[in-house]
Order: structure tokens, then sequence, then C-alpha cells
């Protein structure tokens, strides 16, 4: 590790590889040309910034020889050799440190967590060793690390293996925390996160990776890069508006179908990046249709949509019409057995419920019963 960390700071050119414009990343990508899966948006995100820049590397559990437990770092380790993608002993606490470390000294790490759920034996590492001391420096320490891997709800894994923790290092100034959904997000989004001088949370989801998404030519260009901290407006609408992140997004595209043939307009927000939170875009959004609603999976208190309830209340109060709902994953650890768990995360009915209530088009309980 100390033999790489001397070759490759003095590897200068590479700075110029930041200055890359992000202003290609607010065009709108709407010609897709093919398709691909979120697993392969990753893998080519990691394979051209490894490429592009010397200082970037990989390091976590099976990412080298097995080439990563869902297959994101495949063919890296022939590509790039051991001193690039590591494996690393099951101690997420040590080998955090040591991305921490070498960041410290001008790499760029990605560190894979084989579950956020996981990162929770490493979040001193995570908190108090790179979110915080940029600011403890007063800004002569940079600390340019990804913490990336799957976060949230699977399927059939427990409690301990599906917690969202989105909110958790949200709340911690210093983080910058992205949640792709599309095959898009993962590929501007994790490059913007190598790229950032910062540490960054990259929260992907399990269930996502083999999914497939239309990309356009400007998205397979290896310089693509999405901006942090900007969301993405997946579908327009007049009536409400229903913000949402990772494989939520699909599930409120899913109910804004279902609503568009009762008349209901719904306004779908990807928000992408949790912090920075675009809060302007929500707040334009729910100027225009006056209702939102807000999906997560994570637990109801002090979670993300509580967050953008807060801002939305602050600046655009006088322009709601409805209540604020928020819907969120049960108050619960994850249960095992599959009919309860599908009662603990939201599903596509549960936003379709509370748009026709926020648009005063359910019935009553009262006329009900």
């Amino acid at each position: 590790m100390l033999g790489i960390i001397r070759q490759k700071v003095g590897a200068g050119g590479a700075s110029l590889l930041r200055t890359r414009s992000a202003v290609s990343a607010l065009r709108s990508y709407s010609s897709a040309g093919k398709e691909m899966t979120v697993r392969d948006a990753l893998n080519s995100a990691l394979d051209e910034e490894m490429s592009a820049d010397p200082k970037v590397f990989l390091m976590g559990e099976e990412v080298g020889e097995y080439q990563g437990a869902y297959k994101i770092s495949k063919g890296l380790l022939d590509k790039y050799g051991p001193d690039r993608v590591l494996d690393t002993p099951i101690t997420e606490a040590g080998f955090t440190g040591i991305g921490v470390g070498a960041a410290y000294h001008g790499l760029r790490p990605v560190v894979e967590f084989m579950t956020f759920n996981f990162s929770m034996q490493a979040i001193d590492h995570i908190i108090n060793s790179a979110a915080k001391s940029n600011y403890m420096s007063a800004g002569q320490m940079s600390v340019p690390i990804v913490f990336r891997g799957p976060n949230g709800a699977a399927a059939g894994v427990g409690a301990q293996h599906s917690h969202c923790y989105a909110s958790w290092y949200a709340s911690c100034p210093g983080l910058k925390v992205l949640t792709p959904y599309s095959s898009e997000d993962a590929r501007g989004l994790l490059k913007a996160a190598i790229r950032d001088p910062d540490p960054v949370v990259f929260l992907e989801n399990e269930l996502l990776y083999g999914e497939s998404f239309p990309v356009s030519a400007e998205v397979l260009d290896s310089s693509f890069c999405l901006p942090i901290g900007k969301a993405k407006i997946e579908r327009e609408g007049k009536d409400v508006t229903i913000t949402a992140f990772s494989k939520m997004v699909g599930y409120a595209l899913k109910a804004a179908e279902i609503l568009a043939k009762e008349g209901i307009s719904a306004e779908v927000i990807n928000l992408r990046s949790i912090r920075p939170l675009d809060r302007s875009t929500i707040n334009a959004s729910v100027r225009k249709t006056n209702r939102l609603i807000t999906v997560e999976e994570g637990f109801p208190q002090h979670g993300v949509g509580a967050e953008i309830c807060t801002s939305v209340v602050e600046e655009s109060f006088g322009y709601l019409d409805a209540p604020v709902e928020r819907i969120s994953g049960a108050d619960v650890p994850m249960p095992y057995a599959a009919n309860l768990e599908r009662l603990a995360v939201p599903q596509v009915e549960d936003i379709v419920r509370a748009a026709k209530r926020s648009c005063y088009r359910s019935v009553p309980m009262a006329a009900a019963a």
C-alpha cells in the first residue's frame, strides 16, 4: 500500500482529469440508443475512472479474485492487477481506515462494503476520520474517498442486512450521500463521486443491480458525469409531487402510471443526491402541484422524507393545498418472513392511496364503513 501511495501521489497530471466539464451533465439524455444493467453501469464507471486516473483504486472483501460479491468489479483485477484491486480480510474497520489513510496521502480509494449494514463496523473512520478532516484542518486536507455498496432492503436477508442508512449518513456534515436509481444515475453519479475531493457515501440497491435501463450515447461517453446535488424530474405532472430515491423511484413511476389512468397527474422526482439535497427542485415542483408525497424505504422517524417535509413547510407552506404525506418503511427491524417483509417496506399501492388522499379522491373512512 505504501508503495502505491509513493508511486501515485506524484502523478500530478491526473488532476487535469478532475476539471472535466460538468456542463454536459446538464443536457437532457432522452435519446436512448441501448440498454444497460445497473451492474454494468457501475462496472464501466469504475473501469473508466481507474483507466483515466492511476490514483483510483478499489478495495474490499472479495472485490478481486471473486470479482465482487455482486460482480460489480468483474474483470478489474485482471486489467489493473492486485495493487489497484485489493482483496481485504473481513475487517471493515481495518480496510476502511487504510482507505482513509490512503486518501489523506492523495490517492482516490473506492471502498466497497458487501452491505452497508457492515459499514457500522467502520463508522468511526467514515465519520470521525473522513467526514470531519477537511473542516478540522481548515480546508488544508481533502479526503477524496468513496464508500459504496448495497443499501436498504433486498429479499429474505433479515434485519441485519436490510437497513437503509441514507438518513444516517445524510445527517453528517462533511459527507456527500448519493443514491442512484437507473443505469444513467449509476454511471454518472459514481464517476462524480470518484472525482469529488470530499468523502462520498454511495448507496446502491442489491435488487437494482440486474435491472436494465435505456442509456444514450452521451451516457456511454467516458466524459459523462452527473452533477452532485441535482435531482432529476423523471416524470412531469401537475397534481401532486412524489419524491423518491433508489429503488423507490421505480415504485413511484409505477404509481404515477396507475394514477394517470384515474385522472391524477403525478410529478416524480428522483432525488439522486440526499446530501446535498436539491431543495430548489423539490420546492419548485410543490409550488406547481400544491401537494407532496415523500417515499423512502427507511424508518419513518428522522428520515429523509421528514427533512424534505421540513424544507417544504419552511419555504413553500403557503402553496400546499393538502397535508404532506410521508411513506416509509415500518418502524420495526426488517422481518425475515416474506409476507411480513412485504408489509415492512413501501409498496406501489401505498403511494397510490397517498396520492388519492392528497388529491381528495379517496373514499372517506366513515363512508367506507
